[in-house]
């Protein structure tokens, strides 16, 4: 008598050997890395032309006569000349443009100067050497800024009438600087909180003072952030005008109000804006270009912990 084992079915095999069943699996689409790099690439340049389009545009008006540059709408194509930075510089009306830029440049650096002696120290006090409360010290220093420039422009146009600060270039470097040293305290604060405690405390070990430890221990360290630092004042000293406008005049004035007084409500002006703004310009330009590796590493000190 025979006896029937049962068959049981066997799996299919699976792996790379299994048959094709006919049914199509849908995988998930990965998106290629290369593409989204040259996408945002792409579109990073667009921005930055957008943002550099006038610019580019007020540097091309500039080597334009007053007539091209004053065509609505404005001639691309026109003749390049040199015409309004002539005008610039004096060579119809005579009026020399190098002591406003000479005002500006000593009132920029001077108070730069000032802000960085007085912010370092006030700074370290507040980082390395805490005091209690700090964090209302900071925010009473930037609430100085909140107020705004033309709230106080009278009672500083008052005082300097009656002292007989008006038109001085002494006057309007102190201005500068307590108009920076807000922004300064509150930079240095966090630059100098990443100086590492060690080297202080291997610095006071040794004997060294507080004028030492800054100089030799903290300012190499710090320096990304103090050069930062330092290029903001003097971008903000540079392009002010409200404050040069209403406390100086023939003497003290810097070339932001010189720029301004090529805008007459008679005649063309449109080309020899420009051009003043450009050579304006240059000397900001400039510094960035110089201390350009250092703000990038100031300014990213402290953002990663």
């Amino acid at each position: 008598m025979s006896t029937l084992t049962p068959v049981t079915p066997q799996s299919s095999p699976s792996g790379p050997m299994a048959p094709n069943t006919g049914q199509r699996r849908r995988g998930k689409t990965r998106m290629d890395p290369t593409r989204n790099i040259t996408a945002a690439g792409i579109a990073a340049w667009l921005l930055a032309l957008l943002f550099a389009t006038p610019v580019l545009w007020m540097i091309l008006t500039s080597f334009h006569s007053e007539t091209d540059a004053a065509t609505n709408p404005p001639s691309v194509a026109a003749n390049l000349t040199l015409d309004a930075y002539k005008e610039f510089f004096g060579a119809s009306s005579g009026v020399s443009p190098w002591p406003p830029l000479i005002n500006s440049a000593t009132a920029s650096i001077l108070s730069t100067v000032l802000v960085l002696v007085l912010a370092i120290p006030a700074a370290y006090a507040l980082s390395i050497k805490p005091v209690k409360k700090w964090t209302d010290v900071m925010f009473f220093f930037l609430s100085t800024k909140m107020m705004p420039v033309v709230a106080a422009i009278l009672p500083l146009y008052l005082f300097a009438k009656t002292t007989g600060a008006l038109d001085n270039i002494w006057f309007l470097i102190l201005m500068y600087t307590s108009m920076n040293l807000p922004i300064a305290v509150w930079m240095m604060r966090s630059f100098l909180a990443e100086v590492p405690e060690e080297m202080l405390e291997a610095a006071q070990i040794d004997g060294a003072g507080l004028l030492l430890t800054l100089r030799r221990i903290v300012a190499p360290v710090a320096m990304p952030g103090i050069a930062a630092t330092a290029l903001i004042c003097f971008i903000f000293s540079w392009n002010e005008l409200l404050l040069a406008r209403v406390l100086t005049g023939v003497v003290a004035g810097t070339a932001p109000v010189f720029l301004t007084g090529f805008v007459s409500s008679q005649g063309l002006f449109l080309a020899k804006v420009c051009a003043a703004a450009v050579v304006i310009s240059l000397p900001v330009l400039f510094a960035g270009f110089a201390a350009q590796d250092k703000l990038v590493q100031g300014l990213s000190l402290g953002a990663v912990k």
